[in-house]
This record gives C-alpha cells, structure tokens and sequence, in this order.
C-alpha cells in the first residue's frame, strides 16, 4: 500500500520564514507481485498446449464376409519395397518367378510410379502395398506414407516382407 509520512520533523530557519512540510512517499509493492503471479497462472491454465499432428489414415470398411475384405486385383496392384541408402525397389502385380518385373529406383522417381499405375488402373482396383526391408530406415517409411498422401492413395496396406524379395534386395543392392 501506499502510505505519505506526514510528520512534521523539521525547524524554521530564521523569523517569519514558513517552511512547507515535505512529504516522503513510500510505494509497497507487495499487490504488484501478487498480481503479478495472478496474470501469470492465468496465463498459463488458459493456453492451450500444441496439438500433436498426426497424419489421418482412411481406414477400410468392414464388411459381413471376412474374404471379401482384403481381395484385390491382380492387375492393380503395385508392391513398394524399402531398401538401404534411400533405394526403393517396385514390381506389377505379382512377382515373376525369375524377377522380370523387379525394377529399381528412388525417392524422386517413386513419385511418378504411383502416379503412371494410378492412371493407368481403374480406382477401385488401385492398391498399393508397402514393404520395408530390413535394412530400411523409419524415415523412407514416414516417406513412402508421405507419398501415399501426396498422391491420394487411399488403399494401401503395410505388409512384412517375404525371404524371396530381401534376397532380391540384397543381390540388388550388391549385399
């Protein structure tokens, strides 16, 4: 609280001089300080914190027969498979049994496949199925996913890869 000190205290100098009375003021800051924190915890319950992002997946139907759920076209499908050092290997369809449909490319190229197998088959049959080898690192996966987004792939499925197609990696990639 403020408060003045209004005691006199001091003497004339000489006869008939009129000396005013000085008034020292005196400012308690306490309120200030309680204030202070009063704002601050304000401030700090009424922020809100930042939301994680997340990506958003759309996530299949459900559907009464268990063996209609995960049929696709054979013709549709474009499987992706991750490899070290940014490689990423792709075939059509299934596999050829001496690997004629085995092709290799990269990151900056990837993009362009999905696309030409997107518009080359009809959208309905459209899946793509992602492998990570495992050589492959988190971050060409959080990619691949990036691609799925950015080239609006709605089905496709995450999928552990087969001995067959990590032997191909390795030969491929001269392990």
């Amino acid at each position: 609280m403020a408060e003045m000190d209004t005691s006199g205290g001091g003497h004339k100098k000489g006869p008939g001089v009129k000396k005013s009375k000085k008034l020292s003021t005196r400012v308690d800051l306490t309120p200030m300080v309680d204030l202070g924190f009063l704002l601050i915890t304000f401030f700090i319950f009424t922020t809100t914190m930042s939301q994680p992002t997340a990506m958003q997946l759309v996530m299949p139907k459900d559907t009464d027969n268990p063996e209609e759920q995960n049929k696709a076209k054979e013709s549709g499908v474009l499987t992706i498979l991750l490899g070290t050092n940014n490689n990423v290997f792709y075939y059509e369809g299934q596999l050829a049994p001496n690997a004629t449909n085995w092709q290799s490319t990269n990151f900056k190229e990837i993009r362009n496949v999905i696309l030409n197998k997107k518009k080359s088959t009809p959208e309905s049959d459209f899946v793509v199925i992602l492998k990570p080898g495992e050589t492959s690192n988190y971050k060409n996966l959080v990619d691949i996913l990036d691609e799925m987004k950015i080239n609006v792939a709605k089905r496709y499925a995450l999928v552990d890869i087969s001995p067959i197609e990590s032997i191909l990696i390795a030969k491929t990639e001269g392990r």
